[in-house]
């Protein structure tokens, strides 16, 4: 359950106005995400010292060598979603949890995947903080999924991989989509692949750069 007062009364309200407004420049145009976007306090999942940029449209370290991903790149992966609320969504690489929180506000469960503990322990603290509770969030290696819950309706990967790790893909429930960065270390294409029948089908979406996907199905 997503408690109805997210975000209300936090003093920040015109900030996000203004981002959602950036993003609708940008060519955003799903109404449910900007919706979201305008609802998380995205200030509650960086680190104070860089809260006062909180909702310029930029990445912004969160510690332990990562990231938390420009608004307009979480923004595209969430309309590639294509979520109508009634989906169990694996993320994976929960990072700051900023993501988890849109995700929680658009789907019915969400199952989060994050290594670095400090992230993960973070991430719970300013998702409780934020008055969601429809999410779960696990440390442990994200290429290997999470099969207890699955399967899931949409895996979306935060980390960059050289191929789509085997376990998401049979996790996928059938028609679900995994949105994933696919190339090197420096240099990816955004890659949507569904599961049509017994196939995967894949389209590419735009050239990005992220963090490496470290795991037994991922970058070493």
């Amino acid at each position: 359950m997503v408690a109805g007062r997210v975000g209300e009364g936090d003093g920040y309200g015109g900030y996000r106005t203004r981002l959602v407004e950036t993003l609708q420049q940008k060519g955003i145009r799903d109404l449910a995400v900007l919706r979201a976007i305008g609802t998380v306090p995205r200030h509650l999942f960086v680190p104070e010292s860089v809260r006062h940029r909180a909702y310029d449209d930029v990445a912004l370290p969160i510690g332990g060598g990562q990231t938390i991903s420009q608004p307009w790149v979480q923004a595209r992966y969430l309309e590639l979603a294509a979520l109508t609320g009634r989906e169990r969504v694996l993320e994976v690489g929960g990072g700051s949890g900023y993501q988890t929180a849109l995700l929680a506000l658009l789907s019915d469960a969400v199952f989060a995947i994050e290594r670095i503990p400090s992230l993960a322990h973070a991430a719970r603290a300013a998702l409780e903080a934020s008055g969601i509770r429809n999410v779960t969030v696990l440390v442990g290696d994200g290429t290997l999924g999470w099969r207890p819950f699955a399967p899931y309706d949409a895996v979306l990967v935060a980390a960059a991989s050289p191929e789509i790790p085997g376990p998401l893909v049979e996790q996928l429930a059938p028609g679900g989509r995994l949105i994933i960065p696919l190339g090197d270390r420096n240099a990816q294409v955004l890659t949507v692949a569904q599961r049509v029948g017994p196939d995967v089908r894949t389209s590419t979406v735009a050239d990005v750069r992220f963090v490496p996907l470290l795991g037994e199905f991922g970058f070493r």
